[in-house]
């Protein structure tokens, strides 16, 4: 998580039962990290997200405000259900939801978003919405799936990459405030060809390749783990695709955290191909943390 001092963590709410499932996780996550919690709802008119139906198409703009604001109320209720001395504030924003929790993550510790909402299609695992602020929220996301279950890890995958070290060091904060240990996944395949005209070894040397995948995952981790001692780390190295790796390891999760994008990242895709599919496929909570560049950075 950032360290921008008094950030509140922001919840995106619609009105949703995964919504509601959000504002309860997200209640918690400030009480943990003694921040407040903002509930914001993106209100626009006249389209709201959602298929109006007869009557709902007929209300004035004044009463479809103030179901907005209810939305508002019943969400702020949840939340203070959960954690009642938590300091909570609401807001009805004017705007779509992605413009709208796009500004909200420029000040905000954390942005925490439902899986899916009232505007998704059925057949989609993953709402637009969640999909378009993982990858370009200046603040890390976090999405949620139902109840998240209270034991089990804290996932990160590894990648070598300079851009996966914040989702490191976020993952261990997050296995450090609960009290759990860290699962670090490196997932590593045989050398293949990546463009035109490249060429491949026709032998490897199996233990000579396992040995450097070896040293990449424990490089990468080294300096995280001795600035928190108390989280005892496993290691984990496995020859599968990493979506799949983490997709497998998110079952026995209490939450799965990525980096926006990583070695294996096209440059132009604002969230990387791994981190879009444990998006969509990931049985836990998932944490996906931006790399920030500038000053801003770490």
């Amino acid at each position: 998580m950032t360290d921008r001092s008094g950030a509140p963590v922001v919840v995106g709410v619609d009105g949703s039962p995964t919504a509601l499932d959000a504002v309860r996780v997200a209640a918690r996550t400030a009480a943990t990290r003694h921040r407040p919690l903002r509930v914001v709802h993106a209100f626009q008119w006249p389209l709201l997200g959602t298929p109006l139906g007869p009557v709902a198409a007929a209300l004035p703009h004044e009463e479809l405000r103030q179901e907005a604001e209810k939305v508002v109320a019943e969400a702020l209720d949840e939340a203070r259900k959960v954690e009642a001395e938590l300091p909570v504030t609401g807001a009805v924003r004017d705007g779509a939801a992605v413009p709208v929790l796009l500004d909200e993550s420029r000040d905000a510790a954390l942005l925490v978003l439902g899986h899916r909402g009232l505007g998704g299609f059925a057949e989609l695992l993953v709402g637009s919405a969640a999909v378009g602020l993982s990858a370009r929220a200046d603040c890390p996301v976090l999405v949620v799936r139902g109840e998240p279950r209270a034991d089990g890890p804290v996932v990160v995958g590894v990648d070598g990459s300079a851009l996966s070290t914040e989702a490191i060091g976020f993952a261990f904060a997050e296995a450090a405030r609960r009290g759990t240990d860290l699962v670090a996944v490196h997932a590593w395949l045989y050398p293949a060809p990546v463009g035109p005209g490249d060429m491949v070894p026709l032998a490897y040397d199996l233990e000579a390749l396992r040995a450097e995948e070896e040293r990449v995952l424990a490089e990468a981790v080294a300096g995280w783990a001795a600035r928190h001692p108390e989280v005892r780390v496993r290691r984990k190295l496995v020859a599968a695709a990493p979506a799949a790796a983490l997709v497998a390891e998110s079952a026995d999760a209490q939450l799965v955290v990525v980096g926006a994008h990583g070695r294996g990242s096209l440059g132009g895709l604002l969230l990387g191909s791994v981190s879009h599919a444990v998006l969509h496929h990931a049985r836990s909570p998932l944490a996906i943390v931006r790399h920030r560049r500038g000053p801003a950075a770490g």
